[in-house]
């Protein structure tokens, strides 16, 4: 893990970024910085503050005088506050920690966010800070200005009054919103899908999950593999869908068989919300489970079969130290007779990557732009 020392307006805090080694890649950015020093000019003793979307607890931490409860899609940012905690043992104990499968209750009187990527999870979420935003609170929402969304000035005034625009600073921008009348009841954006023919409904997904509306073309690649690999499973076997966003491939593995289970681990609180939708749709929750999880749980146990489509990036930073801890986490839990099935980016050369972990690797398909992959230990 690499670390650095963020320092704000109200002092600073020792922070790693858990699992990558390369020093460029800190565990905050210039924007960060912008939303704590207007987060420290603005706050007053006694208000409730929350933190959304925080990455790796630079603003929890930065706030911890104030007590805040802190709200994040990823499943990576409880792990980070536990590493991050100890490096600053002065300030108070770790906040209050929830994701979407549990958002926090309000009134809260300062909300502090990272703006996302996504314009459309972006969208979902002024209209839930909407619902938790006390009714003369204040909303700072702030990110990289190279990693805004398209038409984020149009979300932002679909959604909320903006109430200021500061200055920009090392490339950052904070905007300064007002509780709006937008809300999630009716909104037609909160899910979208697409149909496959394995699948009896229509696979869908809220705002955070990837290829949410189309099918993700690297999992196209995969997905006529599926049925041959889950056909030669024992009966009873054991599948997991790794990184699985909507859960397309898992759901394609429950379709061909009803005597095998899938286990579903994605990092996003989203994606897990929309699996356990379309596994009630399909009728196959019986036979399924789904973890929120930075990778697979240590007590997960092994599987005869493990499907995956990693992501190669991580907020702004493309690469390939996620999949990396797939194929590690893979490896790991895989079944001495096992199989991983997985698909990526070619030039990625995970070819190469998957031989540290797995002594076959073998290429099943491919096109000009992606590559699947069968590995045994």
């Amino acid at each position: 893990m690499t670390t650095a020392t963020l320092e704000f307006s109200a002092g600073q805090r020792v922070l790693c970024r858990p699992g990558v080694s390369d020093p460029n890649l800190r565990a905050w950015d210039a924007a960060d910085q912008l939303l704590l020093d207007e987060a420290i000019r603005r706050v007053h003793a006694g208000d409730r503050v929350l933190v959304v979307d925080d990455q790796f607890g630079a603003l929890t931490l930065g706030l911890s005088d104030y007590a805040p409860v802190s709200v994040a899609d990823s499943a990576v940012l409880g792990g980070a506050l536990s590493a991050n905690a100890p490096l600053n043992p002065d300030i108070p104990s770790a906040a209050q920690l929830a994701s979407w499968l549990n958002p926090p209750q309000g009134p809260f009187d300062l909300i502090v966010m990272r703006v996302p990527r996504q314009s459309e999870y972006l969208a979902w979420l002024l209209r839930w800070v909407n619902s938790a935003l006390a009714d003369n609170g204040c909303l700072l929402a702030g990110g990289m200005i190279k990693h805004l969304p398209d038409r984020s000035v149009d979300v932002f005034a679909e959604a909320m009054p903006t109430e200021a625009v500061l200055p920009a600073r090392k490339k950052a921008r904070v905007v300064v919103c007002r509780r709006g009348e937008a809300s999630l009841a009716g909104w037609s954006g909160l899910w979208k899908g697409y149909s496959v023919p394995e699948v009896p409904v229509d696979v869908e997904a809220m705002p955070a999950v990837f290829a949410r509306d189309r099918l993700d073309i690297g999992t196209r690649e995969l997905l006529p593999l599926i049925a041959p690999a889950v056909a030669r499973l024992p009966s009873g076997a054991r599948v997991l869908d790794l990184a699985c966003g909507n859960g397309i491939l898992g759901l394609v593995a429950l379709a061909c068989r009803d005597d095998i289970r899938v286990e579903f681990a994605d990092v996003s609180a989203q994606a897990v919300a929309s699996v356990r939708h379309n596994l009630m749709r399909c009728g196959f929750e019986a036979r399924a489970r789904v973890c929120h999880s930075d990778g697979v749980d240590r007590g997960a146990g092994n599987y005869q079969l493990i499907l995956l489509n990693p992501p190669f990036h991580e907020g702004g930073v493309v690469g390939d130290h996620i999949a990396l801890r797939l194929f590690r986490d893979a490896a790991r839990h895989l079944e001495p007779e096992g199989t991983l099935l997985m698909v990526g980016n070619r030039h990625l050369g995970y070819h190469r990557s998957l031989k540290r972990y797995f002594s076959s690797v073998v290429q099943r398909a491919a096109s000009p732009r992606f590559v699947v992959f069968e590995a045994c230990l």
